[in-house]
């Protein structure tokens, strides 16, 4: 979520960041990835301006992911790092890997795509 929102300057996913009662949270992880993907100054400062209106929560230790959720271990990080954070939404765009969870809720995280969620 953090590199689409970052990766143009109309994304409409920077709403996010002015919706009313939400609090954002993202691990060091993700934000590592989103800044490795992005390549233009412009991006990276939109990607910082994000990232700091998020509290960043640690990328986890080693922990094990509940069962039947099956991830590479990239995308691992990104549900543990949720769920140690105790979020209650895990927004995700990665319909190839999180695709078959969306709209379940596993250990108390409910992942959605961004655009399901805006629209709720």
């Amino acid at each position: 979520m953090l590199f689409s929102a970052a990766y143009r300057s109309d994304s409409g996913l920077a709403v996010l960041w002015h919706r009313e009662g939400t609090a954002l949270v993202t691990s060091a992880y993700a934000v590592d990835e989103a800044r490795r993907n992005l390549f233009e100054p412009d991006q990276h400062r939109r990607l910082d301006a994000l990232a700091g209106a998020c509290e960043i929560v640690p990328t986890p230790a080693v922990a094990r992911l509940p069962d039947g959720l099956v991830l590479p271990a990239d995308d691992q990080v990104i549900f543990l790092a949720a769920m140690a954070a105790q979020a209650t939404h895990l927004l995700t765009g990665d319909k190839t890997h999180f695709g078959r969870y969306y709209r379940r809720t596993i250990a108390g995280v409910l992942i959605l795509p961004p655009s399901v969620y805006l629209r709720g």
